[in-house]
């Protein structure tokens, strides 16, 4: 969702989809223990024999029929009762319960049963979505403290080589982990928070094998190739050398919440369970890390949570010092540090919506001392800033679409990168080495594969680096961009990004897919995908509603998008694909819909509210169950939640979110077609927010449209961790939506 900076300790609020990147490797980028209930049981009807129905070559089959339990949830003086509540397994024994297993496997056995027919072409589109990428490939060499760094693929492997050159791109190479090797015999591996100490000679790295986003931290010698004994368990997976060579500090989590707590002083070679404990967050709405500057001279804390924010710091070479705080924490105040030679630039949201940059000297951080640097805009949300000695450039945003602006230091003059395209996504990328005059940024549109480029802010000359190969040939001459706007029922004008192939014909007959997120801030640009073009070789239109609850039209649009305006998120989708279909992008009876995590509520929300305009939706491990999940702070990451969606403990808010929870409002009614995925292991929303609503709406729906649930039985919210197993769950999905087009090939 967002782009990694690998020196900057980057807070990503983007949870029920969330992570918290704390990477310090450069050139790479990044994907219960419950209460106690009531006893229960479960009722499995047997798979019935099959017989092809009238729903394409989909199979008829009897689906697993979830039993009812009497549960009562009673608050505000208002009663509800939840027959799937045993769901969440309160036995203590989580994902690992026999019966809800069963239940899952069960619901698996089904989906493979209904989807028969279409196995041969999922296996074929697989094959030709995995006949695009590039096997044997090699990331751009990133340079950072005298090392060139990359990873590297070969055919046939789903993992990554993380690779360095010393001094110049003709030296010999050291593998630093062969992750390929290393992942064998895991149904799941995943490496995060790659980082190498200020001598170069050691490595560490975190690994998650369960797909919880639980990381245990290794040490290697990179001289010796030795990979210590000590190992740090339950952590973010990132890790911050301080200029000793010997110290690091980490981010602890609690291993029933999940949530980020402590960050943690380890010196190698010492007992961890001695680690001190430098900083404890008490705020449970906060997330935090630590991370380096990129001028190598500050560890920085960050607390944040959707509304404020809070650093601390330290000089990286006074690793035994005491973190002190940059500037207390401020209701509603959002501030993030720059230092620069001579100062720090703080960009902030004080008395400023779409965010300001100030000013103040190293030895004096206080908001007492700031003065304004770079002033607010009303119609540019600033983003961020990447800072280097001599320059500065300023992410923004405009109309939807970043900018890069960059500045020299020395005398102010400034100028923006040109893009050339009506919609696209343009990021900073991997810039580690301060002291330089080239900016490293990444560059993609629906037609235009990721690329990257490197820019030469003083001779404003920029350079291709690499544009990712399409293997088998592509041609984005074949392929039109266009960007609309849809007229939200308040009046507001929402855009809207999409693609299709050459030929297509506005007529009011084509399919259409259309994706929306709409929660946390993030903003979803338009980018490239190479599985896309099976889509669009098929005649499928694909297009993005940049609704309300993203930020994609400054932070206004994220704040018309949250707690009691929820429900603009969903009308504005419910409105983008009215106009669609109006304009004739799509036909009447071809309009689906996908979107995943925050945005599975999307989707759940839209088919409650407009059932009768969508053929066929895709919820993606979908957060549906929203009044329960908010309820209970002994979920994973609830806490952290309660600026985004409210706290149902409070009656205005509860009644407002269960007014739109997917799960609280299903009822009898025709339903579209529907395709749920989820994972057992999901630690941003678990497994039984989608099982629970699978169960209800096959007891409530009135129609007799598709209704499939895929439980990946070991992986979690990210899906598969090697680079062709997810394309698995694509073939899916689009089988589901090409059967129910009558495409069979």
């Amino acid at each position: 969702m967002a782009s990694d900076n690998v020196i900057r300790s980057h807070i990503i609020l983007t949870k029920r989809n969330i992570c918290l990147y704390l990477t310090n490797f450069v050139g790479i980028k990044k994907n219960l223990n419950m209460k106690k209930a009531l006893f229960f049981t479960l009722s499995l009807f047997i798979l019935m024999s099959c017989t092809t129905n009238n729903k394409g070559v989909f199979k008829q089959a009897n689906p697993p029929i979830a039993e009812k339990k009497e549960h009562l949830r009673i608050i505000h003086g208002d009663t509800v009762q939840d027959d799937y509540y045993w769901m969440y397994d309160y036995f203590g024994k989580g994902p690992d319960s026999t019966l809800v297993v069963n239940y899952l496997k069960a619901e698996n056995a089904y989906l493979d049963t209904v989807m028969s027919e279409t196995a041969g072409f999922q296996k074929a589109l697989f094959n030709e979505m995995k006949g695009r990428i590039k096997e044997t490939d090699e990331s751009v060499p990133v340079f950072k403290n005298g090392y060139y760094y990359y990873t590297r693929t070969e055919e046939g492997k789903e993992y990554y080589k993380y690779c360095r050159k010393k001094g110049s791109l003709e030296a010999q190479e050291e593998i630093l982990l062969d992750v390929d090797k290393m992942a064998e015999g895991h149904s799941y591996y995943a490496i995060g928070g790659v980082s190498i100490s200020e001598d170069n000679k050691l490595m560490a790295y975190g690994v998650d094998e369960i797909s919880r986003r639980q990381y245990t931290i290794y040490f290697k010698n990179l001289e010796t190739g030795e990979i210590y004994k000590e190992s740090i368990l339950n952590t973010s997976g990132g890790s911050t050398w301080a200029d000793d060579n010997k110290t690091i500090f980490y981010t602890s989590k609690n291993p029933v919440t999940l949530l980020s707590e402590k960050i943690k002083r380890h010196v190698l070679g010492t007992d961890v369970s001695a680690d001190v404990t430098v900083y404890e967050e008490k705020d449970k709405s906060n997330y935090i890390g630590v991370g380096k500057t990129k001028n190598r001279k500050y560890i920085f804390i960050q607390s944040q949570a959707t509304m404020s924010s809070e650093t601390f710091y330290i000089e990286a070479d006074k690793p035994t010092s005491a973190f002190k705080s940059f500037q207390p924490r401020v209701k509603d105040v959002l501030y993030d540090i720059t230092p620069l030679e001579d100062k720090f630039l703080i960009t902030t949201n004080m008395d400023a919506k779409n965010f300001k940059v100030m000013q103040c000297p190293l030895d004096k951080t206080g908001v007492e001392n700031w003065t304004e640097y770079i002033p607010h805009r009303e119609d540019v949300l600033l983003e961020g800033i990447d800072e280097f000695k001599d320059f500065i450039v300023i992410e923004e945003r405009k109309e939807g679409l970043m900018q890069l602006r960059i500045r020299h230091l020395s005398d102010g003059k400034e100028h923006y990168i040109d893009f050339g395209e009506p919609t696209y996504m343009a990021y900073t990328s991997s810039n580690p080495e301060y002291d330089s005059q080239v900016v490293r940024y990444g560059y993609t549109s629906l037609t235009t594969p990721s690329s990257t480029f490197d820019y030469n802010m003083q001779a404003q000359e920029k350079t291709l680096m690499k544009e990712r190969e399409v293997v088998g040939g592509y041609n984005k001459e074949n392929y039109q961009t266009e960007r609309l706007y849809a007229t939200a029922k308040d009046g507001t004008k929402v855009p809207i990004s999409l693609v299709y192939k050459k030929g297509f014909k506005k007529d009011g007959t084509s399919p259409l897919l259309l994706y929306g997120y709409g929660s946390y801030g993030a903003s979803m640009d338009a980018s490239f995908s190479s599985n896309r073009l099976s889509l669009l070789d098929r005649g499928f239109v694909y297009a993005i509603a940049h609704i309300r609850g993203g930020q994609e039209m400054g932070r206004q649009w994220y704040e018309d998008g949250k707690l009691q305006k929820k429900k603009n998120t969903f009308t504005d989708f419910i409105d983008c694909g009215e106009f669609l279909i109006a304009e004739k992008y799509a036909g009447k009876g071809h309009l689906y819909a996908s979107g995943g995590s925050a945005g599975g509520l999307l989707i759940g929300a839209v088919i409650n509210m407009k059932p009768e305009i969508w053929n066929g939706v895709i919820a993606a491990v979908p957060f549906v169950d929203v009044v329960n999940t908010m309820l209970d702070e002994s979920i994973p990451l609830t806490t952290n939640e309660f600026d985004e969606w409210g706290n149902p403990k409070n009656k205005e808010a509860y009644d407002y979110m269960k007014s739109y929870s997917p799960y609280e409002n299903v009822e009898k009614k025709n339903y579209p077609n529907i395709l749920v995925t989820t994972g057992l292991h999901d630690s941003q929303v678990q497994y039984f927010e989608p099982a629970k609503w699978v169960a209800k709406l096959r007891d409530m729906k009135t129609d007799d449209n598709i209704l499939l649930l895929k439980t990946n039985m070991e992986f979690g919210h990210g899906g598969a961790s090697g680079r062709f197993d997810y394309l698995n769950d694509v073939a899916l999905e689009y089988a589901f939506l090409f059967t129910l087009e009558g495409i069979d090939k």
